[in-house]
């Protein structure tokens, strides 16, 4: 068995695979991560949660190898918080964000508007805001794999067309909750 400390991105998978007894297999094709990133052997990442005030700077891939207690962390950060429930965060996607921070040259953390929703948050969220609301009934944030940001200092539309130039998963925009969506899906925009 792996240490628990350092784990490669193939035993993580495969340990998360087993463990959530199939939740992360996707419901439609996932994206490759950017070239970039794959190259990368030590990523961090900086969050700001606006709903719960909790902050977390991680190293959650080091020597390329994802640190498990890390990813606790981020997957603690990330949970839904109105009903106090976690789910595993994909890798892919927190790949993803440390491309962006990385091509925006960004030094300020991650603001999340919204990590991973349960069942039951997407529902109310779904039924709150109506049919455009913008909230998918079978949206990825129930899947670990979307997250919406902004980032201090970088402008809304930068941060949509910087994500949008990496072609990796789906990007929404939505300026008037001053946000970016992105996730792991296939690739879309909105």
């Amino acid at each position: 068995m792996p240490s628990l400390e350092r784990l490669s991105r193939r035993n993580f998978l495969g340990i998360s695979a087993a463990a959530a007894a199939g939740a992360f297999l996707p419901s439609t094709p996932a994206a490759a991560a950017p070239a970039a990133v794959s190259t990368a052997a030590d990523r961090s990442l900086s969050f700001f949660h606006t709903h719960t005030s909790e902050r977390l700077t991680t190293a959650y891939c080091t020597a390329g190898e994802y640190v498990a207690a890390e990813l606790t962390g981020i997957n603690h950060l990330l949970r839904d918080f109105r009903v106090d429930e976690i789910k595993p965060i994909d890798p892919q996607l927190l790949d993803l964000l440390y491309e962006l921070t990385t091509r925006l040259g960004a030094d300020q953390p991650f603001h999340v508007i919204s990590g991973y929703r349960s069942p039951q948050t997407n529902a109310m969220l779904h039924e709150r805001g109506g049919a455009h609301s913008g909230v998918a009934t079978h949206s990825l944030h129930m899947e670990g794999k979307a997250i919406d940001i902004r980032v201090p200092g970088i402008r809304l539309e930068h941060l949509r067309d910087t994500a949008k130039a990496l072609r990796v998963g789906g990007v929404g925009y939505y300026p008037e909750s001053n946000f970016v969506h992105v996730d792991t899906g296939r690739v879309r925009y909105w």
